[in-house]
């Protein structure tokens, strides 16, 4: 996929580690984070030339995260946030600015993750391809914003990183989106569902079962 130039920036990852592992990013706390994204939307569309840098800066490695962990290919997880920023650059003046940012842009990386889903479904040859090469003995490992309490506390040990990661690559699309947003990014039961478009029954409902298959199939290799 050709990389599409973003005004001003080019989305990079950070690559610091610290003893071989990687550099952890703290998550601001919520409420402060809204009011800057706020504050950061309202600027950009004032045209204040810095401000949509500095919301790339604030969610490149986020949605790396979450769009690697839903497909399980680095490179195209890399292709699609940045096609996120770019639909996000295109569609702000349009932003319903009495929603969250970050719902709206997890809203955007989500739907981009299921149709890459869906367009490998319908092409299992290229599918099996890129990920096998993802799974091979020298794949990067992932990286992370904030392990102390959430459930990837076991993406420190690298065996375990891929085995949750394959594992969570054979739950559904439906329960793999909910099983990540909730489980592995620590959003909200509303929050998923404002990003799925779902209500709250729903949500749960879909975690619950999530969770029971993701248990049942890594437990085995856990014994």
């Amino acid at each position: 996929m050709t990389a599409i130039a973003l005004p001003a920036h080019r989305i990079t990852q950070p690559r610091t580690t610290v003893q071989g592992r990687p550099q952890l990013v703290a998550t601001p706390a919520s409420d402060a984070a809204n009011e800057e994204n706020s504050r950061l939307v309202a600027a950009h569309l004032a045209g204040d030339e810095f401000a949509f840098g500095e919301l790339v800066r604030r969610y490149q490695t986020r949605l790396l995260n979450f769009i690697y962990r839903m497909i399980g290919d680095r490179e195209r997880a890399e292709d699609l946030v940045q096609e996120a920023f770019v639909r996000v650059h295109r569609h702000l003046h349009r932003f319903d600015q009495t929603r969250k940012f970050s719902t709206w842009i997890y809203t955007i990386a989500s739907n981009l993750a299921k149709n890459e889903l869906r367009n490998r479904s319908r092409s299992p040859l290229v599918f099996h391809e890129s990920s096998r090469s993802e799974y091979d003995s020298d794949a990067r490992p992932m990286e992370f914003e904030d392990s102390s309490t959430r459930p990837d506390d076991m993406f420190h040990n690298r065996h375990l990183q891929e085995l949750v990661q394959r594992t969570v690559a054979q739950l559904t699309e439906h329960h793999r989106t909910v099983f990540v947003l909730r489980e592995l990014e620590g959003k909200s039961y509303e929050e998923i569902a404002d990003v799925t478009n779902t209500n709250l029954g729903t949500v749960k409902s879909r975690l619950n079962r999530a969770r029971s298959s993701f248990a049942e199939m890594i437990a085995p290799y856990l014994d």
